[in-house]
């Protein structure tokens, strides 16, 4: 059942200390009242005992447009390309430019094979565009240098002069100068999502660790971002991080059944990986505690269902990560912020607006991935509209009332 929090629910929230007590329904009828008028008894209390409440074992978390804003993240990465690159001696290239290149090289290789380039990861197409963007300098550097050897122009020089420009630049490209370049991508794309992470999501984690000791909190990306790495912000926070580029097979898989005559893809093979790393951090975080409490350790069911304990996954995309981790057995929290925060994923599926420029998605994967979102809408259990309201969120889920 989906529900949105309100204000009011936040507010009878912060009443923390009624909010796991037994409601006590005194009944005080009009026959009550007679029953105690004959006998001189004391009025009849009965107690309605709430259902038991949930214990959460596995909170995870997508990263992208759901903890921060991927637009401006991807913007400062950018720029750090640009930075990079005139470092090591490619000057003139504009911010865009790498975005750019890697969807014509995605187009390229689409021409000649459709599923290894539905395939291909973020990673892979930004390393691809970096090598294209560095043969496309050094080849124009190769052709001026020769034409000026020759006292010609340019435009004047052969097919055969050019082609073999084209394989000398192609040789001149350092894979450990693309390699620097990349990381440098990387490390800024980290840095940005410090710097520009949602309101109230570090307050609201913290205190969900607070009113669950014992949580499991990990990131399940499609990326190469870690929030492991994000050292001020929430490493201090998560437990693990799992990501598509971690399994290649499973990846490539989703993505040939996306582009199959349903478009449908399947994405259970990426939330069963986040579940079995939560059951090996929980067996290990409850041998220790039996140790310290000299207990025996009550060992894990492999790999059906590990525990008892509730598992809710939190995430701004409808088909990616409601219909994913829904399909393995998660409740689910949809995060639709205002777009003024910054938030693109709720007005990026839309095949009748303008896509952000850094999006590299196909209109084919575009309206697969609206065919998913709809079929997953179902499977929302609560919506927030800010992250101050998770902690609510789950509570409602874990008492069953959501």
């Amino acid at each position: 059942m989906l529900k949105i929090i309100s204000s009011t629910a936040f507010l009878l929230f912060s009443i923390s200390s009624e909010a796991f007590s037994p409601a006590q329904v005194h009944t005080t009828s009009r026959s009550s009242t007679q029953l105690y008028a004959d006998t001189q008894e004391a009025p009849v209390t009965a107690t309605v005992a709430r259902p038991k409440v949930q214990q959460l074992g596995l909170l995870t978390f997508d990263l992208d447009d759901t903890l921060y804003p991927i637009a401006q993240c991807v913007k400062a990465a950018n720029d750090a390309f640009v930075t990079a690159m005139e470092k090591y001696g490619f000057p003139g290239l504009s911010a865009f430019d790498i975005v750019e290149t890697g969807k014509v090289v995605r187009e390229e290789i689409a021409a000649e094979d459709p599923e290894k380039a539905s395939s291909l990861t973020h990673t892979e197409i930004r390393e691809l565009a970096i090598r294209r963007e560095m043969e496309k300098i050094i080849f124009e550097r190769k052709l001026e240098s020769t034409a000026e050897d020759w006292a010609t122009q340019v435009s004047s020089l052969s097919p055969i002069v050019r082609k073999h420009a084209e394989n000398w630049a192609k040789a001149a490209v350092s894979e450990s100068v693309v390699q620097s370049v990349l990381t440098n991508w990387e490390m800024e794309r980290h840095h940005a999502a410090e710097r520009y992470i949602f309101p109230h999501v570090i307050e609201s984690i913290r205190k969900i660790k607070e009113e669950h000791p014992g949580v499991i909190i990990g990131a399940v990306t499609d990326g190469r971002a870690n929030p492991l790495l994000m050292t001020f912000t929430l490493a201090p926070c998560f437990d693990f991080c799992v990501s598509w580029e971690d399994d290649q097979g499973g990846r490539q898989q989703f993505f040939k059944e996306l582009d199959s005559v349903d478009g449908r893809g399947e994405l259970r093979w990426i939330y069963d990986a986040a579940r079995h790393k939560y059951a090996v951090l929980k067996q290990s975080q409850d041998a220790i505690n039996a140790a310290q409490q000299e207990q025996e350790i009550q060992p894990l069911v492999w790999p059906a269902t590990y525990d008892n304990l509730a598992w809710i996954h939190v995430g701004d995309d409808l088909a990616f990560d409601v219909g994913g981790s829904g399909a393995c057995g998660a409740k689910t929290v949809l995060v639709e912020l205002p777009k003024s925060v910054g938030q693109t994923a709720p007005f990026r599926f839309d095949t009748s607006v303008t896509q952000p420029k850094w999006s590299t998605t196909s209109r084919k994967e575009l309206e697969a991935r609206i065919r998913m979102n709809d079929m997953a809408r179902s499977k929302v259990n609560v919506e927030i509209n800010t992250m101050e309201r998770l902690p609510i969120a789950i509570n409602e889920i874990l008492r069953g009332d959501a």
